[in-house]
């Protein structure tokens, strides 16, 4: 397992995602699932900057694991902020128009979405969101 720790800042969303993408370029992932990634990533990491330390800062660790004999890519964000599930928010009413729909909750929705399975864990007094996908 590798692993990459940051500020929890969005300025370092590129760079998070570089690491990523390194890590799957180097597993011959495809474009469609990379993007896909890259887009959890930008979400996730952008959600830990803005919300886990309510206003201060704090840091951000990203790992990324591979099991070959099924092709799973496993990405993991921990972060010391406060306790937060995004798997227990309910996920937003799409079926509504844009304008009727409450603020909030659609990055993880498409998250959930775009990714084989995720989990959730409060532990060791950190937050540990775990991504699966196939690659």
């Amino acid at each position: 397992m590798t692993e990459l720790t940051l500020q929890a800042v969005v300025e370092n969303i590129p760079a998070a995602t570089a690491f990523i993408d390194e890590q799957l370029e180097a597993q011959d992932c495809s474009m469609r699932a990379q993007m896909q990634i890259d887009v959890a990533i930008d979400e996730i990491f952008c959600n830990i900057a803005r919300y886990a330390y309510d206003g201060a800062t704090g840091e951000a660790t990203v790992k990324f694991d591979f099991d070959p004999s099924d092709r799973m890519a496993k990405i993991i964000f921990e972060d010391g902020g406060k306790p937060f599930d995004p798997l227990q928010k309910a996920d937003p009413d799409v079926t509504l128009a844009a304008e009727q729909r409450a603020i909030g909750g659609l990055g993880i929705f498409l998250v959930k979405k775009t990714m084989d399975d995720m989990t959730y864990r409060y532990e060791n007094g950190k937050n540990v969101l775990t991504l699966y996908k196939h690659i």
